[in-house]
Formats: structure tokens, sequence, C-alpha cells
């Protein structure tokens, strides 16, 4: 199913949820809107969807404009982080139940129930009643009566995230796989950049009801256009700060300096900032020292999450290993400068070819 915003807006009330917006899902691809909370991914699923109308705009579904037409005249399935499913139902009849309204014949309906209870590994649950599953299983139910519909468009709006670590590690892994066969276009909801890059696809970035970019997942990670999508695909988040170039030197501060990248050499002096994700600031290494003064470190497991004032700015190093360090310590830390992003007066990337 092809899918396409034009110009399309929501406000509610005072409010706008979703700026003005154009985006096009091509059919059978696995697409991912990532954000924060209150970003505008519910409030875009739900005008793809058609459970809400936008206040400007169209929505336009295989080439035919299709804005106002409810959700029950559309091929859409839909499951949300808080899983339902009807509670007096088995898991055969929550998972037939779409089946069951399309007036499909009793065989045809237990091959397609069996198959996909089979993928999701609930064959031995199928005569419990929800009430009877852990958290996962429930879940599970509800992503196969989204499946077994045979929708051309799923909608999973933050699907794992009330699931324990494990189940989330694995059905993460599954999922791309279990909609590859199904020809269905698929848009996934998540506040987690690792969860975006684990899926792969395509990702939108949103930020407070604005799309900044859309494009390949893994293209948008190394180079995002701009520093809010940057902010957005960065989590702990990415450093920011200031620099001044001056020639072919770019300066963090009177004591802090490396040489600027060519693309970069041949643009006007003045004020730009770097960005520099967290696992490329490091406590031991080679490449640009810098000092700071430790706020916060955490240790989980082999990794080291340290909070660090450098030259001002709030920045997090996410290095392998185990790094202790006291409040108000002072540390080196060190980055390669070719790791940096840079971005113009307008926050807008400038391509350095790294």
């Amino acid at each position: 199913m092809a899918i396409e915003l034009r110009q399309v807006s929501l406000r509610v009330g005072a409010e706008t949820h979703i700026y003005e917006t154009n985006l096009s899902l091509e059919p059978g691809q696995f697409n991912i809107l990532l954000g924060t909370t209150l970003s505008g991914k519910t409030s875009l699923m739900r005008l793809m969807a058609g459970l809400e109308k936008p206040t400007r705009g169209e929505l336009w579904v295989n080439g035919e404009n299709v804005t106002g037409i409810p959700v029950q005249k559309r091929s859409v399935a839909m499951v949300y982080q808080a899983f339902i499913n009807y509670p007096s139902f088995s898991v055969y009849d929550n998972i037939a139940s779409p089946l069951k309204v399309a007036g499909l014949p009793r065989q045809e309906i237990d091959e397609k129930v069996r198959r996909f209870a089979d993928l999701l590994k609930l064959t031995p649950m199928l005569d419990r009643l929800p009430n009877e599953l852990s958290g996962g299983q429930q879940q599970r139910t509800a992503l196969a009566r989204a499946l077994v519909k045979g929708a051309e468009l799923v909608l999973l709006d933050e699907p794992l995230a009330n699931l324990d670590y494990k189940l989330r590690e694995e059905l993460r892994d599954e999922l791309p796989r279990m909609f590859a066969d199904t020809g269905a276009t698929v848009v996934y909801a998540t506040s987690e950049p690792l969860e975006a890059l684990m899926l792969g696809g395509y990702t939108a970035t949103l930020d407070e009801g604005r799309v900044v970019q859309f494009g390949k997942t893994s293209t948008i990670y190394r180079h995002p256009e701009s520093l809010a999508s940057a902010r957005v695909f960065s989590d702990p988040p990415v450093n920011i700060a200031p620099i001044v170039k001056r020639g072919e030197t770019a300066y963090l501060s009177d004591t802090v300096s490396w040489d600027v990248p060519p693309a970069l050499a041949d643009m006007p002096d003045g004020a730009y900032k770097i960005g520099l994700r967290p696992h490329h600031l490091l406590p031991v290494g080679e490449g640009v020292e810098v000092d700071g003064e430790i706020q916060i470190a955490e240790i989980s497991g082999s990794e080291s999450i340290i909070r660090v004032i450098v030259e001002g700015n709030n920045w997090v190093s996410e290095a392998h290993g185990i790094h202790a360090y006291e409040f108000g310590q002072s540390a080196s830390f060190f980055f390669d400068s070719n790791r940096c992003l840079y971005f113009d007066a307008n926050e807008i990337l400038i391509e350095t070819g790294a």
C-alpha cells in the first residue's frame, strides 16, 4: 500500500499536533516513526489509519484520495503499546476475530490462525483466556490478530514497550521477518534510536509535530540533515557545542582546536556547531583532548556512561569498560575530529564526506 501525506496538518483546539507534513511511504516497506513522547508519532498513525481527519491537507492511498474515509473502510490493522484483547475470548478466538467478521470459511480461518499462532509461539496457549497469559503472550496475541487480518497497512504504536527485555529482543529481531512475506506496509513508532537501527528499513525523525527527515534508517543515522534530526537519533543525547572557524582551524576554546575537514575549510569563517555522539567521546584514546568536570558516572555491566562538563557544555561519554569517577573530579577525554558532525548557523548539516 503506497501512502502519501500531502501538506497534512492536525490541530486540536488551540494546539498543533502535526505541522504541515509531506511524506510518502512505499508499498511493502518497514517504516519507523522515531521521536520522543509528544513528538507526533501516534497522531501521524491515527491520520494514516483514518482515526483522525487532518485539519488541512490530503491523505492518498494507492493513488486515491482517502481523506475522511473512516478506518472501517480501509485495509488497516493497528497494535498499541497497551495490548488490547477481548477478555472473554480464547487466544484462538481473539486471533480469529477479524477473519470471522470478514466472513471467511471456517477451514480457512483455522489454517490462518494456526499459522500465525505457530509463528508467534502461541500454539500451546490457543485455548487460554487473555488473563491466563503473561504480558508478552498477550502482546503476541494482539500482533497475531494484526497479522492474520492480512491488512495492507499495519500500524504498530510502540508495541514492545511494555514487554520484558528478553522478549523485546526476540520480537524486535522477528518483526521485520514476520511482515517480509505479507507485502504489507508497516509503520512502527518508537522513542528508542537503537530500536530504529535494529529494525532497519526507513525512518522518519519527528520533533514537536514536525517530520524533520525521512529516508533509509542507516543513512539518517550517519548523515542527519539537521541538528534536530541528530538530536532525535541519539540516546544518550548527542554532544553539541559551538565552535569558531578561523581559516582551516576549528576552535572549541582558546586551548582546544583541530583542523577542519576540507568541505568546511572553504566556507566563511565564523560560528558553527558540532555534534559528537557519546560513543565517540572516550576516557582513553587519541585525537583531540578535552578536560572536563565529572557530574555523574554510571556503570552498567561492562559499559560506563559518564556525564561531564566540557568547556561549559554538558556532554556524555559512552565507553566500554569500567571507568569510575567521583563527582567534581577533573578528567581528560578524547575524540576523533573526523567523527564530528558540523552544522551551520541554521543548524543544517555540512556534508564533509566522513
